[in-house]
């Protein structure tokens, strides 16, 4: 027993902090984005939003082209805004 214990501190401990907080949200059939400031949007599917992303290190306008290079999309992930690509800090699905 001490050992199995032993075992999931040591997991725990090593465990990177990014892969215990990554999230990921499925945006293939989102319809539009919204801005919710320079550096976060709403992804929405209708009038359901999907996710929120925050992209700290691309500014968003409000005239921006976003297109995502995969539909299923996590933390540090890349999407193209206005010709770059950026990388997502964290995406947060809505409930």
């Amino acid at each position: 027993m001490k050992i199995i214990f032993i075992l999931f501190i040591l997991w725990a401990i090593l465990l990177p902090p990014s892969i215990a907080s990554a999230d990921c949200a499925d945006l293939k059939y989102f319809s539009y984005w919204i801005r919710v400031d320079e550096h976060t949007i709403v992804f929405y599917m209708g009038n359901k939003p999907l996710a929120s992303a925050n992209i700290p290190y691309c500014e968003i306008h409000l005239s921006s082209s976003i297109w995502l290079l995969k539909s299923y999309v996590c933390d540090s992930d890349s999407i193209i805004v206005d010709g770059q690509p950026c990388s997502i800090m964290t995406i947060e699905v809505s409930d």
